[in-house]
């Protein structure tokens, strides 16, 4: 390393940090410290580039989760091409492709580099594949792995599915039914959102955050509001953080619920698949009940929230929590008590602990792996500094624990919200937020119910964004569905997709 006495500037979830402060590191020094930060067993949560006057800057955000802290790394890149990371720290492998995407930097010795979202470059004339801007990019033209041998076979699966689902290909090598290697790409419906967010924010930004991912509005809504906060100097009243932490496990109990029932419908079980579907329905008419949205939307803004919760509110809110949970008591553990669904459940779709930690997998994907990895637990804000809620844990890694880790915290949330409800504070549910600060920059995590939402920004001399950056858990844990594929049947493969719950829009920003 350098002489620096700290390579990189620690700060704790949602605190700003100078960005003159974080030390600009040669390259070799920054890809060294994200490295020795991995071997300690941080994670990677955001890895993207800037661009800047003569370059680009790459920015690291390690999560510290046993000292619940971030650790924000940079470094200035003027020329078209530096070694990859990838080889020494597999986390980075996707964010390095997408850095190439749009910054038009090419990493040498990345072991599959091709494009993510088949756009053009941001702000390079040609970009890291010597591609010109007069090339349009044609959206799924790209290479694949391919097994060779005389009994192997190909199977393409998408971009276009049956039913309401959005594009996404599968693209399958195979011995029989057997599954050799499973290359996933996505990409097809980029939307351009983080490059729109540059500038912000402005009346339109929260209304992306809403829509990054549409079934994660609440998780997404509360980092940004978190980054606005942070960045203003505010703090949204003890009520509001209520309101939102009872939004949150709303949202997180119609995903996991919904998700239950699909496996059990993956399977054929329809008296879970029935009740779970028809359950799904019920809490989101609970969300609905707080702003009018069954999705959310609406109701998480910078300062707290924009609807209150009357006590009338809340207590038709219990009732029809508790109706839900008792019916969720009856059709839930069918699964766990029917031999036909344990024999499609168990040892399918394995993920080994030590592969979760090498992807840097999120989530319940993460927990039904053994990882004890939970935001709320590990950089707890707002009212989880005040409730605990337990990390639920699994170890065998397969369709089995990742369904059972839901189960276990669809339980946690029910208690979380009744706790919540019945000891809600008085008090104001908005407060103001002055601008942002310029010259900064704060990362924000939120545990939604796929796994860990991170938002960061960096703001400029005029305290617009000058760079904004979402990653969604999709992001960290599509690699983990290629690999939980390995060695499977090929007719397993809804079952197992459906067990990691994953987007396709959170992915494609």
């Amino acid at each position: 390393m350098s002489a620096l006495s700290s390579p990189y500037v620690l700060a704790a979830n949602g605190r700003p940090v100078e960005v003159r402060s974080v030390p600009i590191l040669f390259p070799n020094e920054f890809h060294s410290a994200i490295q020795e930060g991995v071997a300690s067993n941080l994670r990677v949560s955001a890895f993207f580039g800037a661009a800047v006057e003569g370059g680009t800057d790459l920015w690291a955000v390690l999560s510290d989760d046993l000292r619940t802290a971030l650790r924000f790394l940079r470094t200035h890149v003027d020329v078209d091409a530096l070694p990859s990371l990838t080889p020494k720290c597999p986390q980075v492998h996707l964010f390095e492709r997408e850095i190439a995407e749009q910054f038009g930097l090419r990493f040498e010795g990345h072991p599959w580099f091709k494009p993510v979202r088949y756009h053009h470059s941001w702000s390079a004339e040609r970009d890291a594949w010597n591609r010109p801007k007069s090339d349009a990019p044609v959206v799924g033209v790209t290479d694949f792995y391919r097994v060779e041998g005389e009994e192997i076979h190909e199977v393409a699966v998408g971009p276009i599915h049956a039913g309401v689902i959005e594009p996404g290909h599968f693209r399958f090598q195979c011995h029989g039914e057997e599954v050799f290697h499973l290359e996933i790409s996505l990409g097809y419906q980029h939307r351009g959102v983080e490059k729109a967010l540059i500038g912000g924010p402005n009346k339109r930004t929260v209304h992306y955050m809403e829509t990054l991912a549409g079934d994660t509005t609440i998780a997404h809504a509360t980092a940004y509001a978190r980054i606005l906060e942070a960045l203003g100097r505010a703090q949204d009243p003890a009520r509001a953080q209520v309101i939102r932490g009872i939004a949150l496990e709303l949202e997180r109990l119609a995903n996991h619920v919904g998700d239950l029932g699909a496996l059990a419908g993956d399977v054929g079980y329809l008296p879970t698949s029935s009740f779970c579907g028809r359950l799904r329905g019920d809490f989101l008419n609970m969300t609905a009940m707080l702003c009018g949205s069954r999705f959310g939307r609406g109701l998480v803004r910078p300062g707290g929230v924009a609807f209150d919760l009357s006590a009338e509110g809340a207590s038709a809110l219990l009732k029809r929590l508790d109706a839900a949970e008792r019916d969720l008591r009856v059709a839930v553990p069918l699964l766990w008590d029917t031999s036909s669904v344990m024999a499609r459940f168990e040892d399918i779709g394995r993920l080994p602990r030590e592969v979760a930690v090498t992807l840097g997998v999120v989530g319940p994907a993460a927990r039904a792996c053994g990882l004890d990895r939970d935001v709320r637990h590990d950089h707890p804000a707002g009212i989880y500094r005040f409730s605990h809620i337990p990390v639920s844990t699994l170890s065998t890694g397969d369709v089995f624990a990742r369904a059972y880790v839901r189960w276990m915290e669809v339980q946690s949330s029910i208690t979380f919200i009744r706790e919540s409800l019945q000891s809600l504070p008085a008090g104001p549910i908005r407060n103001e937020v002055k601008p942002p600060e310029p010259g900064r920059i704060v990362a924000t995590l939120v545990e939604g119910w796929r796994g860990e939402v991170c938002h960061v920004a960096v703001t400029d001399a005029t305290a617009r964004f000058a760079r904004y950056k979402v990653v969604d858990p999709s992001f960290h844990n599509w690699s983990a569905v290629a690999y939980a594929l390995r060695n499977q049947q090929i007719f397993d493969f809804p079952l197992c997709n459906k067990s990691f719950g994953l987007s396709y829009c959170g992915h494609d920003l």
